[in-house]
This record gives structure tokens, sequence and C-alpha cells, in this order.
């Protein structure tokens, strides 16, 4: 079996989402042992302080077994990371599946997403971690990890429009761009003003903000007294006053 190797691409993230949107066959026993031992020690002890060899011993196979499979430590990161935004791009589709409208999947995808991420084990720990590996791949590498989540979003936001939810007048890439730059930052810096452990107010903050950009209004600036969009204050989950919550 020929050794798998990273992908010249510059961009963890970019590498991992390349292949993640496409279904992928079962692995053989030995490489889903690997990739199931490699999850467990980066969760245990992160990426930079794990090797080759610990994986191995952890999977129960021999160092050079693992190097067959995976021809570079970078090699199996990046099928493991893979391997967890397949599962959550799965998970995705399973949590917007009972959603009745356009704008209830726009939400329960926006909670879906910042859940799944923040809540997993190995991604959301990179995050909080060791960020220094995962945030070159989101800001140097020429937005091709913000391309690919758009094109997802873009994808299932076209599947709307095309079934008749969604104006035909609304340019649902330059939505799914706003949709994936809002939820990004949310990962990658913490707010002092919106609390998204909070599903409810995840929620609320998505039908005010997100679905609004749905609404095919005809661009323009707004009559003197009048607002296109009544701004709500979110709640400040910060010691002070509180503004009104969600």
């Amino acid at each position: 079996m020929t050794a798998m190797a990273p992908d010249p691409s510059p961009s963890l993230l970019g590498r991992a989402l390349a292949d993640a949107f496409e279904p992928s066959g079962p692995a053989d026993e030995v490489t889903a042992r690997l990739l199931d031992a490699a999850y467990e020690q980066f969760c245990r002890m992160g990426i930079r302080r794990s090797t080759m060899e610990d994986v191995a011993r952890r999977a129960g196979v021999s160092r050079v077994t693992a190097y067959r499979r995976f021809a570079t430590k970078d090699a199996l990161v990046e099928h493991v990371v893979r391997r967890e935004f397949r599962r959550y791009f799965d998970q995705f589709l399973i949590d917007i599946e009972h959603a009745r409208t356009a704008a209830e999947r726009v939400t329960e995808g926006f909670v879906s997403a910042l859940r799944a991420i923040r809540r997993n084990p190995l991604i959301g720990g990179l995050l909080e971690v060791e960020p220094d590996l995962l945030m070159p791949s989101m800001f140097s590498d020429g937005g091709e990890t913000v391309a690919a989540v758009r094109q997802f979003v873009a994808g299932q936001l076209r599947q709307e429009q095309r079934a008749g939810f969604i104006a035909e007048q609304v340019d649902v890439d330059v939505v799914a761009e706003l949709m994936t730059r809002i939820s990004a930052s949310f990962l990658v810096i913490p707010s002092q003003v919106i609390d998204l452990d909070d599903e409810a107010q995840v929620r609320e903050l998505a039908r005010r903000y997100l679905i609004p950009m749905l609404d095919p209004v005809a661009p323009g600036p707004a009559t003197e007294g009048q607002a296109r969009v009544q701004a709500v204050p979110l709640r400040v989950n910060a010691d002070g006053a509180a503004n009104d919550p969600l």
C-alpha cells in the first residue's frame, strides 16, 4: 500500500477541507486504527507534542507500519482533521434535516457550525490550545480555507434558490461569503458580547442578522427618518449592566 503523503497546498485546513465534502470509502482496518489512535493522541497531548511513534504505539502497530500508511506526520494530521470535518458536514446535514423553511435551515446550520467546531475535542481544542497550528491556515492561505467553506454554504443556498425558497435576485455567493466570515470570526476571536454557549442566543442572532441577507431588498439609502434594519442590543455576558437579552 502506498503511503499517504500531504498535499502540496500550503494550508492545513485548505487541504483537509478539499476532500471533506466528498464521501469517502471505508478505510482498511490498520488505517482506521491509526486514524482513531491519532485522534485520541492529538486530543490528549496536542499535535505538536505527539509523534508517529506515539500514534503507532496507541494503535498497536509498528512504527514501520504507520509510515507505510502515512508518509509523514503532517499527512497523518491532515487525514485526521479531514475526517473530523467530514463528520461535521455529515452532522450539519442531519441538524438541518427537519427545519421547515430556508430561514430555519440557515439558522440551524449556523448553530450547528459553531456548536460542532467549538465542541469538537480536536478542532476546538486546537483553536484553544494550539491556535498557531490552525490560524495560519485560516489567514495566510490566500483565502483558500474560507473559499472551501463558502463553496459548501453557497451550494446549500443554491439548492434553496433552485427550489424557489430564496429569491433569484439574491447573490448566494456573496451571502455565503459573509456568513462564512462571520462564523469564522466567532470561532477564532472570543466574543465579549455574545455567549456562544447559549444556543437560544445564537439562534436569535442568526434570525436577526443573517436571515435578512436572504431578503432581496433593492439596495439604496434609506429615506430620512427610516431604518431598514432595527438593531436590537445583544446581551453582554461580562460583569456590569447587561443590555436587553435576546
